[in-house]
């Protein structure tokens, strides 16, 4: 694989915006032709879980705590749909613009520096992500969730865990040499991480060590912040929740930077 070099390098806390903005409108120009198959596939799976889960286990588990069954899985499934509307488009997509259609070749040719590149993806991916998560809450209303007014927080809380996840996938992509790496990570990684967000059950109900490490996953943070905006705020918690989601994503948007900068500058 051939270097690219750009006439930019890394610029650390010089973010310019008209070069973000420009990525930024060509990643719109470009999603109108492809906005279908996107928000079909970011958005049913989410939807299918909820359903199968929803009405599957609630028929033999009426309630978990204080919530019905569906309530449960209808707010704990939109971290499920953030993590598959940011971390899997990212992860391929970026892979497929570098190494196979030289998307980034181009960008770079411009006055535009990796930095700001994987910014602009990044808060593209989020934005999507702030819509796309949504959705399985939207169709949980139908099946009994009552509204809240907390929930206006809901696009919010999927936009910063989106974009975290978001600069995973661009990172992971940035160190992948082929496809079948993107396996290992699946498998390893983002499978069991999504096992233990506390989307399908309580995870009180896990060994001590286990809930030791499920307080450490940002998909489980995502998940009980939902809930308390559907539910009711749970004050400095949910602010410590916040915080541990912007850490994670301001790690991953610097290892990103590095994976991408590796990959696309001399």
């Amino acid at each position: 694989m051939a270097v690219r070099s750009t006439s930019r390098g890394p610029t650390l806390g010089r973010l310019e915006r008209p070069a973000i903005t420009g990525v930024l409108v060509r990643e719109i120009v470009n999603f109108s032709s492809y906005w279908r198959s996107s928000t079909f596939s970011s958005t049913v799976e989410p939807t299918i879980y909820l359903l199968a889960f929803g009405f599957g286990f609630g028929s033999l588990v009426s309630r978990v705590g204080n919530y019905d069954y569906v309530e449960f899985v209808g707010t704990g499934i939109v971290a499920t749909a953030v993590l598959f509307s940011s971390a899997f488009p990212a992860m391929f997509g970026t892979f497929v613009k570098y190494k196979f259609q030289r998307t980034y070749d181009a960008i770079l040719a411009a006055p535009v520096d990796t930095e700001e590149l994987v910014t602009a993806e990044a808060l593209w991916i989020a934005t999507r992500t702030s819509v796309f998560g949504c959705v399985p809450m939207l169709v949980a209303f139908l099946f009994g969730l009552d509204p809240a007014w907390g929930m206006l927080a809901v696009p919010f809380i999927a936009f910063v865990s989106g974009f975290g996840w978001a600069c995973f996938g661009i990172s992971i992509a940035g160190f992948a040499k082929s496809f079948e790496n993107f396996n290992y990570v699946v498998s390893a990684v983002l499978t069991p991480l999504f096992l233990v967000a506390g989307t399908f059950f309580p995870i009180s109900e896990l060994p001590e060590w286990a809930q030791i490490l499920a307080n450490l996953n940002p998909l489980y943070q995502c998940v009980e912040l939902v809930r308390s905006a559907a539910f009711g705020w749970e004050g400095w918690i949910d602010l410590a929740r916040l915080g541990v989601l912007v850490a994670f994503g301001l790690v991953m948007w610097r290892i990103a930077i590095h994976a991408m900068t590796r990959k696309l500058v001399d």
